[in-house]
């Protein structure tokens, strides 16, 4: 089985996101887009699923709240109880005015790095990983978009000359 793919690229961002709409409309899978910066409407257009990022960030910050909330309460009220200008700390909730800030800056402290760390392993992003980029272009001023060639090599490489790409290359994969 051959691993060939069409590697089209353009030199706009909206010439790219109407190619993608045609490309889609057409019936081809589109393995990859390559950009430089992030292009708005083309995670939908790929038809690609929501982030549930959101979701960890909620949970990882409700994590975060809970551990400081408890280790609050353990080290100012039980552990070590003290009398600061004249007013006694024996209850959580009539210090609760000074433990806000404590408490905000900790669920924010767990909600951006468990997200960034989620991020990381999601996206296969590991220390000293080699860059996965086809075309180093993609990286200042061009689009890449990558499909996979099952038996209809012409066909696609006419099809993208056609959607305004300014180079049509065919790369066997290995």
């Amino acid at each position: 089985m051959s691993n060939k793919v069409v590697h089209a690229i353009y030199n706009d961002d909206d010439i790219l996101l109407a190619a993608v709409h045609k490309t889609k409309a057409a019936h081809y899978h589109i393995e990859e887009v390559y950009t430089p910066f992030p292009v708005h409407g083309l995670d939908k257009a790929m038809g690609l699923p929501a982030t549930r990022l959101a979701i960890c960030a909620f949970l990882y910050g409700i994590t975060g709240l809970f551990i400081y909330f408890n280790l609050l309460r353990y080290i100012m009220i039980q552990d070590w109880p003290q009398d600061i200008g004249g007013k006694p700390s024996f209850e959580f909730i009539q210090n609760m005015p000074a433990f806000v800030p404590v408490l905000f800056e900790g669920t924010v402290f767990f909600a951006a790095h468990l997200m960034v760390i989620t991020f990381y392993m999601r996206s296969k992003l590991w220390p000293f990983k080699k860059a996965e980029n086809p075309d180093v272009r993609t990286t200042d001023d061009h689009f890449l978009m990558e499909v996979g060639i099952h038996g209809n090599e012409e066909e696609l490489v006419s099809f993208f000359k056609n959607t305004g790409a300014v180079e049509v290359k065919v790369i066997d994969k290995h």
